[in-house]
C-alpha cells in the first residue's frame, strides 16, 4: 500500500513549460482593466481549441492545478473541501441544475458582456483613460449586484496587481463586506437548528440588530443564560452554499477558455487562479474550520500577554453558526477613542507590528483580513483579533525563502532575489529572470535609498504592481494575503499615528530573530547577512545587535505588560533582555567545526594586514550587559562531551575523505 497521498507530488509531475521574458512586450497605457481579457482574438481561437479537448484531459488538468498549488505551498492537503470534481458533482447532483446553471450563466454573461462592451467603446472613441474612475466604480457596483461570490472575487482582485490595473484595484479596495443583513427570524431559525434547542434555552438576551453584516454571514451579540458571559454569534446566510458552488463551477468553466491567455500573461492557467479562490472561499463557508483557526491562534499566542484571541464555545458552534467570546475593545477605526482611553499609541502599534510579524515569520499562520474592523485595542493596552475565516498558511520552506529574500535585499543580490520569486511560485519554473533583475534593483534602490524615515510598503507595492502587471508574474493567493495584511496594518498605523515608521519596529524584530532564533536555517541566513563578497561586515553586526536590543526594550517596557490584568497566576513568558547565549554557543561551534567559516573569521580579524581588535571591543561593549559569562561558561562545560564527540567525528570524516 502506498504511504504517499496523491496530493503529495513531486515538482516534475506538473512543472509548467519554461517561459521567457525575452520578446514579451510591455503593455502600453491603453489597456483594459483586467489583464487576462486583453486579447479578444486569442480568446476566440482558444474557445474553439478548448471545445475539442476531451473530458479526460480536463480532469487531468484540474488535478494538476491542485497539485501545483500543494507543491508551491510546501504542504500536503489529504482532505480538502474544494476540488473541481467536487464542485461539478455538487452542482449537477440536483434536478433542474442545468436550467439553473443556464439562467445564472446568461445573467453573468449578459452583465459582464455589457460592461465589456462599454470598455471596448471607450477604447474605440479614445476616452478609455478619461473614464477610468467611472468605469472602476461601475465594476464595483456590478460585482455587488451579482452576489456574494462576485463580492469575494472583487475583494481578491483588489489585492491582485498581476491581474487587474492599479486604478481599478484602488476602487475595489472599497468593496467591503458591508451588505444588507438578512431577516432576524431566518438567522435565529438557523441558530436554533445548529443548537438543537430554542434560543431562550441558551441565551438570556440577544441583540435585535446585527453588529455586522457581510457577504457570507452576519454577527449578533448575546448573553449566555448559564454563565452570564457576553458572546458574539456569527451565523451564515441561508442557502448560500449552493450559490457559491454554482458560481465556482461557472467561474472555472469560463477559466478553461482563457488558459492560453493566462499562460502568456501570468505564466499559469486561469483555472489555477480559480482553484485558489474557490479553495479559500469554501474554507470561509465552513465555520468549524474557523473555530479550528481560532484555537490555533490561541495556542500560538498562549505565552504572549500582549495579544488577545477570543475563546470559541465549540459545544454551541457548528458548520453554519460560530459562538465566540465577546471582545470588549475599541475599534482601530476610532483613534480618538483609543487615546481617550489612556492607551499608549506607540506601545499599541509596536504590539501590532510584532504580532503581525510573529504570525508571518514565526508561526506561518497569519490573519488574512486584518482590516480596522477586525483589530481592537483592549483597554489594558493589548491588541485583539477577531474574524478568523480568512487565514493563510506559510510552510517552513516558504518562510525560509521569504527570509532569504530579505537577506538578498540587504546584500543587494538582485539575481538571487529574482530566483526567490521563482521558488515562491511568482514565476513559472524555468523562466528566464534576467530582464526582471534591473527592475527589482530599481525598485529596491529607490525605496531603500530614502531610509527608514520615508520607507513605506505602499510606495514599494505601487512600484511592484507595475512590475507584475508588465511581466508574466502571478502572485500566489497566500502571498496576495501577505501583501494585503502588511498594507492594511501599515494603514492602521498611519491612521493612529501619521508619522509612525513601520520598519522602525519591523527591522528590530527581524534582527532579534536572526540573532536569537535557534533554527539552523536562520543561523545560516545570519551568516549570509554578516558576510558580503567574502568580507565580514562588522558594522552590520553592530547594527543588528542595536536593533535587536531596541526590540526587546520596546516590548518589555510596553504598558500592556504593566497592566493589572496581566499580573495573574499565569506563567507569562516574555524576554526582559536580549539572550545571546545560544547564538554565542553556535558561533563557537561553527568556528571550531566549519573550516570555511573559521578561515573567513580569521581573515576578518586580520583584514588589511591589521588586527581588528577595536571592532571586537565595540561588539563586546554592545552585548556585555546582555550576556552572563559564568552562565555561558557553565553551559559550555556541560556541553563539552558533545563538543568533543562532534570534533572527533569531524576529524575522522576529514581523515577518511583524504584517503
Amino acid at each position: 500500500m502506498s504511504l504517499i497521498h496523491p496530493n503529495c507530488v513531486s515538482q516534475s509531475q506538473f512543472a509548467p513549460a519554461p517561459l521567457s521574458f525575452r520578446g514579451a512586450r510591455r503593455r502600453t497605457k491603453k489597456l483594459s482593466p483586467v489583464r487576462i481579457f486583453n486579447l479578444a482574438a486569442a480568446g476566440r481561437s482558444l474557445v474553439s481549441s478548448n471545445q475539442t479537448e476531451s473530458k479526460t484531459l480536463q480532469l487531468g488538468k484540474s488535478s494538476k492545478a491542485m497539485e501545483q498549488l500543494d507543491f508551491e505551498r510546501g504542504v500536503c492537503v489529504p482532505f480538502r473541501k474544494y476540488s473541481p470534481e467536487t464542485v461539478r458533482n455538487k452542482v449537477l447532483e440536483s434536478r433542474g441544475a442545468i436550467a439553473s446553471l443556464m439562467l445564472r450563466g446568461v445573467e453573468i454573461v449578459w452583465n459582464l458582456g455589457l460592461y465589456w462592451t462599454s470598455l471596448m467603446y471607450d477604447c474605440f472613441v479614445g476616452r478609455d483613460e478619461e473614464v477610468v474612475p467611472f468605469r472602476a466604480r461601475q465594476l464595483r457596483n456590478l460585482l455587488c449586484d451579482l452576489g456574494p461570490s462576485f463580492i469575494k472575487a472583487g475583494q481578491v482582485l483588489a489585492n491582485r496587481p498581476d491581474i487587474i490595473r492599479e486604478d481599478y484595484m484602488n476602487e475595489l479596495c472599497i468593496l467591503q463586506d458591508d451588505v444588507p443583513p438578512f431577516p432576524n427570524q431566518i438567522a435565529f431559525s438557523i441558530i436554533e437548528e445548529e443548537l438543537g434547542q430554542p434560543l431562550e434555552a441558551v441565551f438570556s438576551k440577544i441583540s435585535s440588530q446585527t453588529i455586522a453584516a457581510a457577504s457570507l454571514g452576519q454577527v449578533y451579540r448575546a448573553t449566555l443564560r448559564q454563565s452570564g458571559e457576553d458572546v458574539a454569534i456569527k451565523v451564515q446566510r441561508p442557502e448560500i452554499e449552493p450559490i457559491i458552488y454554482r458560481d465556482l463551477f461557472l467561474f472555472r468553466t469560463l477559466a478553461s477558455f482563457l488558459n492560453g491567455i493566462s499562460l502568456q500573461k501570468l505564466g499559469c492557467n486561469a483555472e489555477l487562479i480559480v482553484d485558489e479562490f474557490g479553495e479559500k472561499l469554501l474554507e470561509e463557508l465552513d465555520y468549524t474550520l474557523e473555530a479550528r483557526n481560532i484555537e490555533d491562534f490561541i495556542e500560538n499566542f498562549k505565552n504572549d500577554p500582549t495579544v488577545k484571541i477570543p475563546r470559541v464555545y465549540k459545544q454551541l458552534s457548528g458548520s453554519r453558526v460560530l459562538v465566540m467570546e465577546w471582545i470588549d475593545g475599541i475599534r482601530c477605526t476610532d483613534p480618538q477613542a483609543i487615546k481617550d482611553a489612556g492607551i499608549d499609541v506607540n506601545g499599541f502599534l509596536t504590539l501590532g507590528v510584532s504580532a503581525a510579524l510573529r504570525q508571518l515569520l514565526e508561526f506561518g499562520l497569519f490573519h488574512g483580513d486584518p482590516h480596522p474592523g477586525n483589530i481592537f485595542a483592549m483597554r489594558d493596552g493589548r491588541i485583539a483579533y477577531v474574524d478568523f475565516g480568512n487565514v493563510a498558511v506559510l510552510s517552513q520552506l516558504n518562510k525560509q525563502i521569504l527570509i532569504d529574500a530579505v537577506v538578498h535585499a540587504v546584500n543587494e543580490d538582485y539575481a538571487e532575489m529574482a530566483n526567490d520569486f521563482t521558488r515562491l511560485g511568482f514565476l513559472a519554473s524555468g523562466t528566464d529572470v534576467s530582464p526582471i533583475i534591473p527592475a527589482l534593483e530599481a525598485i529596491w534602490q529607490n525605496s531603500a535609498g530614502k531610509g527608514l524615515a520615508d520607507f513605506n510598503f505602499r510606495s514599494v507595492t505601487g512600484q511592484f504592481n507595475k512590475l507584475v502587471y508588465n511581466y508574466p508574474i502571478r502572485i500566489p493567493e497566500r502571498f496576495s494575503l501577505v501583501i494585503r495584511s502588511l498594507l492594511t496594518q501599515e494603514g492602521i498605523c498611519f491612521t493612529l499615528k501619521r508619522d509612525f515608521k513601520f520598519l522602525e519596529v519591523a527591522y528590530p524584530y527581524v534582527a532579534k530573530r536572526l540573532l536569537t532564533d535557534p533554527n539552523p536555517a536562520l543561523r545560516e541566513r545570519l551568516i549570509q547577512v554578516l558576510f558580503k563578497d567574502g568580507v565580514f561586515q562588522w558594522k552590520r553586526l553592530e547594527n543588528l545587535i542595536v536593533l535587536a536590543k531596541e526590540n526587546v526594550a520596546k516590548m518589555s517596557s510596553n504598558p500592556a505588560l504593566q497592566a493589572k490584568a496581566m499580573r495573574s497566576t499565569r506563567n507569562w513568558q516574555f524576554e526582559r533582555k536580549l539572550d545571546l547565549t545560544d547564538t554565542i554557543k553556535d558561533g563557537a561551534r561553527l568556528f571550531f567545526f566549519d573550516e570555511g567559516i573559521r578561515r573567513q573569521l580569521i581573515l576578518a580579524l586580520t583584514e588589511d594586514s591589521k588586527l581588528h581588535v577595536q571592532e571586537l571591543v565595540d561588539v563586546y561593549r554592545l552585548v556585555e550587559d546582555e550576556i552572563d559569562i559564568p552562565s555561558i561558561a557553565r553551559e559550555v562545560v556541560q556541553d563539552l562531551p558533545n563538543v568533543v564527540r562532534d570534533f572527533m567525528l569531524s576529524w575522522s570524516d576529514s581523515v577518511l575523505s583524504d584517503r
